[in-house]
């Protein structure tokens, strides 16, 4: 039974997007740990607004992974994507039950916060850039509760970028 992990970049003072939804910030100038990464998923979980900007690429970055879309709407989706309409708790549960390997939890913020509030998001992997983006879209808005963390693994590169592993206790 796999876990459902949610790895994402946010700058230093929290933020997941610019704001104008940029994320040029982003580091690219090496792998950063997404190689292996990788290799630990087989199922790859998008919101439709992280949906709409993977579909927008020309390039099929993921093409070895099942990949599902949560969405609220009915939507045509690209060749290679499932929906997974109106998800639940139970569905999303499931499905990261049923998976030999991990499910990424590929952004965005409202599917985080809403599977951390069901209770089936079972670690947090941030990558931490240094830099203040100032304003934008923050990594969590208003959740259910607190949320205690604990520090599984930390690593830092030359570029000054810190990634962090949790686990949600």
């Amino acid at each position: 039974m796999g876990k459902l992990i949610l790895n994402l970049a946010v700058s230093l003072d929290g933020y997941i997007e610019g704001p104008n939804g940029e994320f040029d910030w982003c580091f690219t100038d090496q792998d950063y740990g997404m190689g292996a990464f990788l290799e630990q998923v087989d199922t790859i979980l998008f919101g439709r607004k992280s949906y709409d900007l993977q579909a927008s690429f020309e390039q099929e970055y993921f093409p070895d992974h099942r990949k599902i879309v949560c969405s609220h709407q009915k939507l045509e989706l690209r060749e290679g994507y499932e929906l997974m309409q109106s998800p639940h708790k139970s569905d999303v549960a499931s499905l990261v039950r049923e998976n030999q390997k991990d499910t990424w939890l590929f952004g965005g913020e409202s599917m985080a916060r809403q599977c951390l509030d069901w209770g089936v998001l079972d670690m947090l992997m941030l990558a931490i850039h240094p830099l203040l983006l100032g304003s934008g879209k923050p990594l969590f808005s208003p959740m259910q509760g607190r949320k205690e963390l604990e520090l599984i693994h930390s690593v830092s590169y030359d570029s000054g970028l810190v990634q962090l592993t949790y686990r949600i206790a």
